[in-house]
């Protein structure tokens, strides 16, 4: 049987590993999970980025809490069994792993494909987050469990969106991993979800939410009619790594102000 998390009643003193960590919706999530009395790791390839990062997160968190980073390149399997034996070295135990490094390496049509582009795409997104169930679920399976995975899925990973279907396909795989890893691990007490957030107000993204055809393009599509926030993405994340969300597991969670109800925006706007 699984064995208990060190807080059922909210995650403080449990331990977490955020990739992609130094930045964006990854340094947002480990500052909310850190000020909700976390043990934050992260992990991502740039040192000074991350060092940075860390201050902030350190920053931010409850008492007793605290931070460290790892480099590890999510792509490197041995780099991520790295930085979950951090991780876990801070407690004895990893109790959450968020997934969020990713990224797009190509845009453009099926036609004119960079296939090595495609193939990055894929291994960052797609692989990447492959390598971090494998090695987060075996420390997690190795302490008795449980244990709570959230992957990086994405809008783009639901329906359609022109010319960025390089990271759509990637991303909807990702949403496949969760399905499937939620359906082997549950017996283990460890619970797999996805995030898929829609266009968000972050360093990757600025040059959309700038302001342009995209942007409107965008805002058209969305009945809540705004850009989302970094916050809203962490605040979902800390509910599915949480005991909150204890029954929860093979869910996509859209943060994306109900774009998904209609069409992916269009991204060939960016060439007229």
């Amino acid at each position: 049987m699984p064995g208990p998390s060190p807080n059922p009643a909210g995650i403080g003193g449990w331990s977490v590993l955020v990739t992609g960590g130094g930045s964006g919706i990854g340094l947002a999530t480990a500052e909310r999970l850190a000020a909700d009395g976390a043990h934050i790791t992260i992990c991502g390839r740039t040192e000074q980025k991350l060092a940075d990062a860390t201050v902030r997160i350190a920053e931010a968190a409850a008492d007793g809490a605290t931070a460290r980073y790892v480099v590890a390149d999510v792509t490197v399997e041995d780099e991520v069994a790295a930085a979950v034996a951090a991780a876990t070295a801070t407690t004895g135990r990893i109790d959450g792993l968020f997934a969020c490094a990713g990224g797009s390496l190509h845009l453009g049509s099926v036609l004119t494909a960079d296939v090595d582009a495609v193939r990055a795409t894929i291994d960052l997104n797609l692989m990447g987050s492959v390598i971090c169930v494998k090695q987060g679920a075996a420390a997690m399976e190795a302490q008795g469990g449980p244990g709570a995975i959230v992957l990086m899925s994405s809008g783009a990973g639901r329906f359609p969106h022109p010319q960025l279907w390089a990271y759509g396909i990637s991303k909807a795989g990702i949403r496949f991993l969760a399905e499937t890893a939620a359906e082997e691990l549950g017996p283990l007490g460890i619970r797999v979800n996805a995030v898929a957030p829609g266009i968000i107000d972050d360093e990757l993204m600025s040059f959309i939410t700038a302001g342009g055809p995209l942007l409107d393009d965008y805002l058209a599509q969305m009945p809540l009619g705004r850009v989302g926030t970094v916050e809203d993405v962490a605040a979902a994340v800390r509910y599915l790594i949480g005991p909150e969300s204890s029954f929860v597991t093979g869910e996509t969670l859209g943060i994306d102000g109900g774009h998904h109800l209609r069409r992916g925006a269009d991204y060939s706007l960016l060439f007229g």
